[in-house]
Order: C-alpha cells, then sequence, then structure tokens
C-alpha cells in the first residue's frame, strides 16, 4: 500500500515518527512538509526523511494564504505521481484538499478543536477522525463531520512523543553551569488562532531572570522573529538561537513554562514541575491541571513563588503520579491500523 503523510508542525513530526518507522515496515511511505524552520531543523536532528514543499506562511492572512496556495500548486503534481492509496495527517489544509481533488482517501488525526480555520478547511472533508479520549465529540461534530467517523484513542498525543524515544546521537552543544535550569517556551504566536491579546509572556520572563539569578535560565522560540525581539530585550544567553530536540533539553530541565501546548504536556508527563501561561485555552491544557501535573498562572509574581517552592522541594508524588498517567496511556496506532484497513477494503 502507498501512503501519503503530510506533516506541518515540530508537534505533528513527533507525534507520528513512531508509526511512520512502523508502517514503513510493509509499505511504501511519502512524507511531506513545508519549510518551517523548527521542523526542518528536527527532522535533520531526528534522521526523519521528508520532502519538503512549500513554505509556512507567517502571522499575515494574505501570506498565510497565498503560502498554502503556491504549496496546493507544487504538492497536487507530487501527490497525483506517488498516487497513494491513502492519506494521513493531521487535520493538513492542503493534504486535505488534494485528497478530496483526487479521491483520495483521508484519515487525520486532532487534539486543537480551537484551530476554528484548520478544522473548517479539513474536517468535513475527511474520512475519519482519530482524537484523544478527553475532547468530546461535539467539539468536531460542529465543524460537519459526523460522530460515527470519529474514533477516540485513551492518549493525549505528548504520551505518544514521551514513550517513544529517538533513536539517535544527538546531544545539546551548549553549556550550562552547575546550576538548577529553567526552561520557557515562547507562544505559537503565528498561528491563525492565537491573539496577540494573550501575549502574557515577556513580564513573565522578565521576573523570573530577576528572581532567579543563579540558575540557568533558557528561552526556547518558534520563531526567527522571536528571538531576534526577545534578545533584544533579555539577552543572547538566555534566548536560544537554534532548533534544539526538546526532549534531549526536557531531559535537563527542573521547571518548565509554556503556553499550554505539546512541550507543555510533554514535561508534564515527564514529572517536571510544570507552568502553563495557558496562551491559547484548551482541552489537553485543562486535562493536565485537573490531574495536578500543570500548575496554571498567568501572574509573575505568583509564578516566581511557585517555581521556588517546587525547586525547593522533593515532590516524589507528582513525579510518581506523573508516570502512572503516562503509563496509562494508550498508543494510537493499533487504532490507526485498523481504520486503515476497515476503508481499503
Amino acid at each position: 500500500m502507498k501512503i501519503w503523510i503530510d506533516l506541518l508542525t515540530p508537534k505533528q513530526l513527533l507525534f507520528f515518527e513512531s508509526m511512520i518507522n512502523r508502517l514503513r515496515k510493509h509499505n511504501k511511505i511519502l512524507c511531506t512538509s513545508r519549510n518551517y524552520r523548527e521542523v526542518k531543523k528536527l527532522a535533520e536532528i531526528r534522521k526523519m526523511k521528508l520532502k519538503f514543499v512549500g513554505k509556512h506562511g507567517g502571522a499575515d492572512k494574505f501570506d498565510k494564504l497565498h503560502a498554502s496556495i503556491k504549496r496546493l500548486s507544487l504538492l497536487s503534481e507530487i501527490i497525483e505521481n506517488f498516487d497513494p492509496d491513502i492519506t494521513i495527517s493531521f487535520c493538513s489544509p492542503e493534504a486535505t484538499r488534494i485528497s478530496y481533488g483526487l479521491g483520495i482517501k483521508h484519515i487525520a488525526f486532532s487534539d486543537s478543536p480551537h484551530a476554528k480555520a484548520v478544522m473548517t478547511l479539513s474536517i468535513p472533508f475527511i474520512e475519519k477522525l482519530l482524537k484523544p479520549w478527553i475532547i468530546p465529540n461535539r467539539e468536531f461534530t460542529r465543524y460537519g463531520i459526523t460522530k460515527k467517523n470519529i474514533l477516540s484513542y485513551k492518549a493525549i498525543d505528548a504520551a505518544l512523543i514521551v514513550k517513544h524515544k529517538p533513536k539517535t546521537n544527538y546531544r545539546i552543544n551548549f553549556s550550562l553551569k552547575d546550576a538548577k535550569t529553567i526552561l520557557i517556551r515562547t507562544d505559537e504566536s503565528d498561528a491563525a488562532y492565537f491573539s496577540q491579546k494573550n501575549n502574557r509572556l515577556i513580564p513573565i520572563i522578565d521576573k523570573i531572570l530577576r528572581e532567579f539569578k543563579e540558575y540557568n535560565i533558557i528561552v526556547l522560540c518558534r520563531y526567527n522573529w522571536q528571538i531576534r525581539e526577545l534578545r533584544k530585550k533579555f539577552g543572547r544567553k538566555v534566548v536560544l538561537d537554534k532548533v534544539i530536540d526538546g526532549e534531549v533539553l526536557l531531559n535537563q530541565t527542573d521547571f518548565f513554562v509554556g503556553g499550554g501546548g505539546t512541550m507543555t504536556a510533554q514535561a508534564a508527563l515527564m514529572g517536571i514541575p510544570t507552568i502553563s501561561y495557558n496562551s491559547v485555552p484548551n482541552h489537553i491544557e485543562r486535562y493536565l491541571v485537573r490531574k495536578k501535573l500543570v500548575k496554571r498562572e498567568t501572574n509573575p509574581r505568583k509564578i516566581v513563588v511557585y517555581i521556588r517552592k517546587k525547586l525547593n522541594e522533593k515532590d516524589i508524588e507528582s513525579k510518581k503520579r506523573a508516570r502512572q498517567i503516562l503509563n496509562s496511556m494508550e498508543d494510537p496506532f493499533p487504532k490507526l491500523v485498523k481504520v486503515i484497513k476497515s476503508i481499503t477494503k
């Protein structure tokens, strides 16, 4: 069987990595992506073979539209020549449009019903949707898919990333002083669903830097413009200018501060004390807060108090709870295989 998989973000690359490796054993796989800073470098680090077609459109609406149109044009010829039996994506709008146009059955994953633009452009046209069990079906049926075409798996997507360790000798080639490390992840500020009103991060970074001068403080950005702006304000030593394999960096992290996205979930499931400044409210973040694996806080002063408390205590119970929750989560791959078989009979 020939399978086309379209990967658009670092999270999607990490989520699909182990599935791709298993599917390759019995199928011919074409993996495509787009020129996007973190995806391209992460694919090199993970030694994943991707065909890069088109580019990320940035934050501007017209630029997003233009980039998508151009990518559609370039991808359509490639996919017609490859002639796949099935498409798999994380609700890629381009994969959706091409699959619909060429009559290719499309299986999609999603844990992001808050991404309204992407959901509207993809959900009505896919064959089957796989999603984490904690997200109600109604979050997706409102976009035009029927309940019978939605399948749930008992896991959040970060669990698959944490459980499947990369087979790589990759090491971080920058030095840290002999002290505890606080890692801060920036917003997904170029996403269509993001509002600048949600940007709470700068005062948080400022407060952490002033209160924890004895620690390693690392800011991991998503975009080049974030690196430029934050370096102007906080300096070169604090803001990384390179793409880092997040899991390797998390292994050296004592406390994580994130917006509530994938790295927030990764850190929490690894048992790292974690704060979410909740830049884009979502079901996964709410679940982790309910399970007391993540503390939600936006006030810089309260964040500093919480960090100091957690770094000064040995919270064995929290780590144990994180491990138990991680171990209780299933691998969605068997359900994907079952869906593939059901729609390709």
